[in-house]
């Protein structure tokens, strides 16, 4: 979630904006397992796996908003937040790919990104510093792809709605997955920074 750096934090465990970042990791593994029953012979779920990002959706807006709003952004919120966004992403990625709707290709070059990503938090690590902010980017890539991700189920069908979904699903991947790379590059501008200038005061 983008926060402000001015706004008061809280050591609140419990708040609402938490609890929703909970239920949204909770979601993670049922989506997961809805996605990937066809391929292990159990019925098409695609339609609550469907339901289920919808609502992750929801709750990913609402509880950075009721964060910001009720003034309850807490440190665990901030490490919750985007950990939901990352495993959402990461068990979409697996489930479309092991269904053959995601070319291997895509999946490859999204994960490269994760990885630069934990190679960059593992520096700040080094030089004691905390992981990056996600900043308005790197949400709308996140958004990008949320979008996408449902879009390209809805396409794995046959008629003008799956046309339709495939024709705007890949807009978003594309737009999502390009975001995605920038908002990268630009932690990695952000992480040199901070590193030259930890050297220049060494």
């Amino acid at each position: 979630m983008e926060v402000q750096e001015t706004r008061v934090q809280t050591d609140r465990v419990l708040t609402i904006p938490n609890i929703l970042s909970m239920a949204r990791l909770v979601g993670v593994p049922l989506f997961l397992w809805l996605i990937l029953r066809p391929v292990f012979g159990g019925p098409n779920s695609d339609n609550w796996a469907l339901l289920v990002l919808m609502l992750s959706g929801i709750s990913d807006y609402l509880d950075g908003k009721l964060a910001r709003k009720w003034n309850q952004i807490s440190s665990l919120g901030r490490l919750l937040d985007p950990a939901a966004d990352r495993l959402y992403i990461l068990s979409t990625l697996v489930g479309l790919t092991w269904r053959e709707i995601l070319p291997l290709w895509v999946t490859a070059l999204l994960l490269a990104r994760e990885l630069m990503l934990l190679v960059m938090v593992g520096i700040l690590r080094r030089h004691g510093y905390p992981p990056p902010q996600v900043n308005f980017l790197g949400k709308a890539a996140t958004f990008n792809l949320m979008y996408a991700f449902p879009l390209l189920l809805l396409s794995d069908g046959s008629g003008w709605l799956a046309t339709l979904a495939a024709v705007f699903g890949w807009a978003f991947a594309g737009w999502g997955t390009t975001l995605y790379w920038w908002a990268g590059i630009l932690y990695v501008v952000q992480v040199r920074r901070l590193v030259k200038a930890d050297a220049v005061a060494d």
